[in-house]
């Protein structure tokens, strides 16, 4: 492997203010296709990973590059491969999140690292982000970024099957659902909404599903399941890209940790993506 020109990145932090409101927590709520009209009144609990509806990238217009997110540079490195997509995070859940909580982000770069893939090299950015509430750490995840080459083809990747699991349902992704997470968490990549991009271009073979909304209902699904547990920890990682014109499930079981393992599954069974969640004693 060849030397990384961005080793000045690793170690850089920024830090984002926001304040925890109720209509983006509502519109979620619609987006997974339930009522909003008395949801998250003043000092409602927030589900945790819907931190993400917060510290959107605000990027002007001019400051967005031709795949619908901000231009390269700035916090994260100027990596040129074209591809850059959200690969899995870790996160680990310390206290709850209100609607009226003035919170704060601090994103640090822990590593960037090069592997090889099948279609060229791939580059791997660890970020963590640290979730505070009125001064009080709430969430702490580590994401990973991947960036890599377009190939000249869509080729699907080899599929993991899908494991016996206690549960199992199924949900309409459409494009319009697609749009509506888009809009919610501010993401332009236009392999979400785009379809002339998203097969003309980056050679997918419809509109890609996005990794954090299969995360969002994967744990949403686990929670509604136990409405009454805590959760601890979630992670999860990308198996094999899902689409528009795929019927997706979302699937559970119970692990020796006393925990979940979670899968999102097309209809022949192929892993979409694979996650974890662990309760708080």
């Amino acid at each position: 492997m060849s030397q990384l020109p961005w080793t000045e990145w690793v170690g850089r932090t920024e830090t984002l203010q926001a304040t925890v409101s109720s209509t983006p927590a509502r519109a979620m709520t619609a987006t997974l296709g339930r009522d909003p009209t008395d949801a998250f009144p003043p000092g409602a609990e927030l589900p945790p990973l819907w931190t993400w509806l917060h510290f959107l990238p605000l990027a002007p217009m001019g400051a967005v590059g031709p795949d619908g997110h901000p231009q390269r540079g700035g916090f994260l490195p100027p990596i040129e491969l074209p591809r850059r997509m959200w690969a899995g995070s870790r996160c680990t859940f310390l206290g709850p999140l209100r609607i009226g909580d003035e919170i704060a982000k601090t994103s640090t770069i822990l590593k960037i690292v090069e592997k090889a893939g099948t279609a060229g090299p791939l580059i791997f950015v660890t970020v963590k982000h640290e979730v505070s509430a009125m001064g009080s750490a709430v969430m702490i995840e580590e994401q990973d970024l991947v960036y890599m080459n377009i190939p000249a083809h869509w080729q699907a990747p080899a599929p993991t099957p899908l494991p016996r699991c206690e549960w199992s349902e199924t949900i309409d992704i459409d494009p319009v659902f697609l749009f509506r997470f888009s809009a919610l968490t501010f993401n332009g990549h236009r392999i979400h909404y785009d379809r002339t991009y998203a097969t003309d271009v980056e050679k997918y073979p419809g509109l890609v599903v996005h990794g954090p909304a299969q995360a969002v209902l994967l744990f949403d699904a686990a929670t509604r399941r136990q409405p009454d547990g805590r959760p601890a920890s979630f992670t999860f990682r990308g198996v094999r890209p899902l689409f528009d014109f795929d019927t997706v499930s979302l699937n559970g079981k119970a692990n020796a940790d006393g925990g979940l393992d979670l899968f999102t599954a097309n209809a022949e069974g192929a892993i979409g993506m694979q996650a974890s969640l662990t309760w708080a004693a």
